[in-house]
């Protein structure tokens, strides 16, 4: 099994974005399945997240509710193959745009 972790910063303040819901799912079947629910910490942080199998995921930002009215909810869809130990996935916020990559 693998883990996961993320953290989001706000590129427009320097900041790490501080209590932002951030949601986790799965692909399966045909639909999305609610993995679980999470807010980020003092350092914009969701700590390592365990018990991810293969498969699709996707988390979701609630971007909205921490005051980002131009991206209320970002979704990043990735791919877990459990080979890999361990994926962090950063969120990059800025007012008017956002990146993220496959961090270490």
């Amino acid at each position: 099994m693998s883990t996961l972790s993320t953290h989001v910063l706000d590129t427009a303040t320097g900041q790490p974005a501080v209590a932002m819901r951030v949601h986790l799912s799965k692909w399966v079947g045909d639909s999305w399945e609610r993995v679980g629910d999470w807010v980020t910490d003092e350092d914009g942080r969701v700590g390592e997240l365990a018990g991810l199998v293969s498969g699709r995921y996707r988390l979701g930002f609630e971007t909205g509710e921490w005051g980002n009215d131009f991206y209320p909810f970002i979704h990043i869809v990735f791919v877990v193959d459990e080979s890999r130990d361990h994926y962090h996935i950063p969120l990059l916020l800025s007012p008017f745009g956002y990146s993220s990559y496959r961090g270490s």
